[in-house]
């Protein structure tokens, strides 16, 4: 499958489109030093890595209205302190003047987090992203045991990045974010990548915990299965799972080393049916935030 196929993808299924969850929109300033460290293959991606769609704002939202990404995302994550109150009020600022795209926010463990936090749901949040390999930090920080309980209170999805892949670093695997969900066990929480390479304690976690889900980004591709190959016995789970609202597509875009087409031609490929397509790729995503994207 090419980009150019992906609406005959999607139209076969009887969808209006696709919703993805994991898509990246940040300042540009910011965005430039990420796109370097991806070209630089830096110390948290350990492999070259390519970024397909290196485009203008306006040329990458015209790639997703051809592919008919009608739900998204724009996933900005702090990664020291200082950062995530501006780079929330340039996030959801962005989703405020983009059609179909989701109010985004993020958080770290610093002085005012809370507060931080409470802001962003006030002003519309609609889902967060913590990224515990690249931000090192602790989700079991006592600073972070109220923002926690604030947003399992609220319901609000955080698509944590909690999974080794591609590069162990800090307080990533299932053991941290466990203990926290242990506390908070109904935090609304997305494991990115499927939790890779921990792939079946992950699931485990979206079996165990009512508000825990999985997004299949990158996952299943030639790209990713290089690195962290899925267990093919695990498929059986993964297709309960999804067929019980707990798989939401993700991609990564602009980001990724190939085609957005790959990534869906991925999940066709593992033959777990159209109802499951149809699942992951729509109506998943939007039940969980209870809008209808963009036409």
């Amino acid at each position: 499958m090419n980009d150019d196929e992906v609406p005959g993808f999607w139209a076969g299924l009887g969808l209006p489109g696709v919703f993805d969850v994991h898509t990246h929109f940040l300042p540009p300033r910011m965005e430039r030093r990420v796109w370097a460290h991806f070209d630089s293959a830096g110390p948290l991606i350990g492999r070259e890595w390519p970024i397909r769609y290196k485009l203008s704002l306006p040329e990458r939202m015209a790639v997703l209205g051809k592919l008919g990404v009608r739900g998204f995302s724009a996933l900005a994550y702090a990664h020291r302190p200082g950062m995530a109150a501006d780079l929330n009020r340039w996030s959801l600022d962005f989703a405020a003047r983009t059609p179909g795209c989701l109010r985004s926010a993020t958080f770290f463990p610093e002085p005012g987090v809370l507060e931080h936090t409470r802001a962003a749901l006030e002003a519309g949040a609609q889902i967060f992203k913590v990224h515990l390999q690249v931000g090192g930090f602790d989700p079991r920080a006592s600073s972070l045991d109220p923002v926690w309980g604030l947003l399992a209170d609220a319901g609000t999805p955080i698509v944590v990045h909690a999974g080794s892949g591609p590069v162990a670093a800090g307080f990533t695997g299932p053991g941290p974010l466990g203990e926290v969900l242990a506390r908070h066990p109904r935090l609304a929480v997305v494991v990115a990548h499927l939790g890779a390479p921990e792939y079946a304690d992950f699931l485990s976690m979206a079996e165990s915990f009512p508000r825990v889900r999985l997004d299949t980004t990158m996952a299943f591709t030639d790209f990713f299965q290089d690195m962290a190959p899925f267990p093919p016995g695990l498929r059986p789970r993964l297709r309960d799972l999804g067929l019980s609202g707990k798989v939401l597509l993700g991609s990564d875009f602009p980001n990724i080393p190939y085609a957005y087409a790959h990534q869906l031609e991925s999940l066709a490929n593992l033959d777990l049916g159209d109802t499951w397509l149809r699942a992951v790729c729509w109506e998943n995503a939007r039940d969980l935030f209870g809008m209808t994207p963009r036409g």
